[in-house]
């Protein structure tokens, strides 16, 4: 065993150089990966971001190997003429090339000078045989437009010298895997003009802590203005595998470093298992992670936003989005950044034009799961354990499997859509699948047995959610050209139902959020009734004598795992949901409509039986204002005050409104701002806004006595309507009165709106109305309203619309 630097040669080393003395200007020297840790050791390390260190083996020291054991020829004649689109024959060329590798020695200098640099990282870390990650590093990876994600082989926990050689061994010979001689040959890539360098680097004792990657922009959407976050247990190969379905966090940038809490999104993954260091001491062996572990998040506030703040530095250093591998270490407790590369899916995209595939057809839903892009695909399932069976997949069949690796790539390349049973959205499937431009939906659980060979399915992740329905379903695609969406006087808001979607919606062109409703998120994030979370304990002790009551409260403990106060549980979620959405439009105004829950729907939330009462017609009884300031409902209320009061002071999104509904008498709305200023929302501080849903006739008949209350009105047209004309709008017996465009509803909406604009009052419309009839946004414009709020899927037509119609009115932007 070496125990010195006797017989290494002194001066320049052109065979093996220390990370810190490289920088991306030396991608021919030592690949894409050494080449951007090397630039983030020798610039970033000063603002605080924490890289480990280590060495690189040149892309001269693989040329001198491939060289010194005449494999050049033997590569030549394997691939000669090679068809990438032959997964069989790129198999067998693979297998050849990859053999000779392995079987190959270095030349005696070059082990040398391996043997010393492992000796002096040893040295310089003050261990003896240091564990280290062997990474491959190609000079054409990691590059702009192309990801080649896991094409080269990275292996972790190498000790002692004889491992670190044969490793680097391994990596050189992963330059010929039958995935990455496929993905050069597609990318046009010469199999022969490309060289590899590898990276020797400390290891950072994640297996003791957590892992992940982040990216500097939403991975499904492209929204830039988000960094995104995975992180899972242990090593950090299980999240790219997709073994595991991670924990997920969404930081908004323009609030980091400004306000406290910049974080508005934060999702439990299952992290069912964990990679560790193997107690023999090379290698690594996966273990079950602990039912407490599993639900807790693995990282806190603090080192989310840590995280978060390094990303935005890392992309404004390189100018452009980044992916990037961050670990942190179970000794130390130090967060790293172990990798660093450009993001290639979207920054290879233009963004000039909006393509939106549409479901026109539906079937029985099959399986579910988290979608990947927003594409709809279709073929025959082929289910395949192993990616050993590539012989018999064909192209344009739907992919199921439990995960992908990169030896899955060449079946992947030719599906027409990609079905996993585990992985999160930083996983090989999600990464691959997005640059091929494929639908994929990842973690379904059991899609491989619940989905059969021969099956036709239709795989559609356009909705926000995965979903295989049965059949071959009829669909299309709408293509609209952005640039050329006129801007209009009339602004046009956009009405969102849940979170999920909003980075999506975003990109459409519009003035903001006309209608968010906190109802739909408190429903799909919480369900659970706000009074059972503030009357737990009360709860608990009801429970021993109350078989019906325990099971409630069973339920809500296990909803509301690692929240000792079940009330946090409530103020974070609905707090999430409503940042999200005001940061995906921020600065342009976000208008969030209080909770408008009738008492069968607050009934039907977890627990809302033990607190709501029983009416023969909720549709116009204990609803909106009403409920604010009653003291059976008030300390609820005060909730979704507090969750908005947090989005607001401390995300910083100002740019978040406030909408009373079903406000009866002007005297109410008084009594509802009072309530709300007494939990800490006063009206015109931090320039808050609250406006009044105009939906009942008294809200018209009294307009001017309302807009001495309010800062503006949104008429609601469904609630207008039926109360105007005296029809459920639920009741099939009525439905065929149900018509917004009636004389007397008209009749109303103009005057409202003549009122507030007499009144120095905003005043738009939030109903249906404009979405489903082009006429009435016609009416609309003629009555110059300020604004309309409008289903996602007509805003551009109406957009264009109202464009035509203030142009013939001579109206101007």
């Amino acid at each position: 065993m070496l125990d010195g630097p006797n017989g290494r040669r002194e001066g320049a080393n052109e065979h093996l150089l220390w990370l810190d003395q490289i920088g991306i200007k030396d991608i021919a020297k030592v690949g894409g990966k050494n080449a951007s840790l090397g630039e983030m050791l020798g610039n970033l390390t000063e603002k605080g971001i924490r890289v480990p260190e280590g060495f690189a083996v040149t892309t001269k020291a693989f040329r001198w190997f491939v060289e010194n054991a005449e494999l050049d020829d033997k590569v030549k004649e394997t691939l000669s003429g090679v068809d990438p689109d032959d997964p069989e024959k790129v198999s067998e060329m693979g297998r050849r090339i990859r053999s000779a590798f392995l079987e190959a020695g270095f030349p005696a200098e070059l082990e040398r000078e391996i043997k010393y640099g492992y000796w002096e990282l040893g040295r310089r870390l003050g261990l003896k045989n240091p564990s280290v990650a062997i990474r491959s590093s190609a000079t054409s990876e990691d590059s702009d437009g192309a990801s080649f994600a896991g094409q080269h082989e990275t292996i972790l926990n190498v000790r002692g010298q004889g491992a670190v050689l044969k490793a680097i061994r391994q990596c050189f010979a992963s330059l010929f895997t039958d995935r990455a001689i496929a993905y050069r040959a597609h990318r046009g890539f010469e199999q022969l003009g490309n060289a590899l360098s590898v990276g020797v680097q400390r290891m950072v004792r994640s297996d003791q802590a957590c892992s992940g990657v982040m990216f500097t922009l939403d991975t499904e959407s492209g929204f830039d203005k988000v960094v995104y976050i995975t992180g899972s247990w242990g090593l950090g190969e299980m999240i790219v595998q997709g073994a595991v379905n991670p924990d997920q966090f969404y930081v908004f940038k323009p609030a980091l470093g400004k306000f406290e809490d910049p974080i508005v999104e934060k999702k439990l993954g299952g992290k069912r298992q964990k990679l560790v260091y193997s107690s023999k001491g090379n290698g690594m062996i996966d273990l079950e992670v602990t039912e407490r572990d599993r639900k807790r998040f693995v990282l806190n506030d603090d080192e989310i936003v840590t995280l978060a703040k390094w990303a935005c530095m890392i992309e404004e250093h390189y100018g452009k989005p980044m992916d990037i591998e961050w670990a942190k270490d179970g000794v130390t407790g130090d967060l790293y950044v172990v990798q660093a590369r450009p993001e290639t899916v979207h920054a290879a995209r233009g963004k000039g034009e909006l393509e939106t595939y549409v479901l026109e057809e539906r079937s029985d839903v099959l399986v579910s799961g988290e979608a990947v892009g927003s594409k709809i695909g279709a073929g025959v399932v082929n289910v395949l354990e192993s990616a050993f069976e590539i012989s018999e997949f064909r192209k344009g069949e739907v992919l199921v499997t439990d995960k992908t690796d990169p030896d899955w790539e060449p079946i992947m390349r030719i599906a027409s859509a990609i079905v996993t049973d585990r992985g999160g959205r930083t996983c090989h499937a999600a990464i691959v699948s997005r640059e091929l431009g494929i639908p994929c939906i990842i973690g379904t659980g059991d899609g491989t047995k619940q989905l059969r060979d021969g099956q036709k399915v239709t795989v559609d992740t356009s909705e926000g959610e995965g979903r295989v329905y049965d059949g071959v379903l009829r669909f299309r695609v709408d293509k609209r050209n952005l640039k050329a969406i006129p801007e209009t006087k009339t602004k046009i808001f956009m009405n969102v139902a849940v979170p999920e979607h909003v980075f999506t919606q975003g990109q459409i062109p519009c003035d903001g959020v006309g209608l968010a409703r906190l109802e739909f998120i408190i429903a799909s994030h919480i369900g659970i009734h706000p009074m059972a979370l503030i009357e737990f304990e009360k709860l608990q002790a009801m429970a021993a004598d109350d078989p019906e009551v325990a099971s409630i409260v069973a339920k809500i403990d296990d909803r509301t795992q690692g929240y000792e106060d079940k009330t946090e549980f409530f103020l974070d979620r609905l707090a999430w949901g409503v940042g999200k959405i005001a940061a995906t439009f921020y600065p342009k105004d976000v208008i969030v409509r209080l909770s408008d829950f009738k008492t069968n729907e607050y009934g039907n939330l977890l627990g809302g039986r033990l607190y709501e009462p029983v009416e023969y017609n909720p549709m116009i009884g204990w609803r909106g204002a009403s409920r604010y300031y009653d003291p059976k409902f008030s300390p609820a209320f005060a909730l979704e005050c507090a969750a908005l009061r947090r989005v607001r002071d401390r995300k910083g999104l100002t740019n978040v409104k406030v909408m009373v509904p079903f406000c009866r008498t002007p005297d109410e709305g008084r009594k509802v701002i009072r309530t709300m200023a007494d939990f800490g929302l006063k009206q015109g501080e931090n320039d808050l806004e609250i406006y009044v849903m105009c939906e009942i006739p008294s809200n018209v008949i009294m307009a001017e006595e309302f807009a001495e209350v309010f800062d503006g009105f949104s008429i609601g047209s469904n609630d207008l309507t039926q109360l105007t004309l005296g029809l459920d709008r639920d009741s099939e017996l009525v439905s065929h009165l149900y018509d917004e465009r009636n004389p007397a509803v008209k009749n109303l909406v103009e005057t409202v709106v003549r009122t507030a604009k007499a009144k120095g009052r905003k005043v738009g419309i939030c109903g249906q109305a404009p979405s489903d009839f082009p006429e009435f946004a016609d009416f609309l414009v003629e009555l110059g309203i300020d604004s309309m709020s409008l289903n996602p899927d007509t805003v551009i037509a109406t957009k264009l619309r109202v464009a035509e119609k203030e142009k013939s009115l001579g109206v101007g932007k």
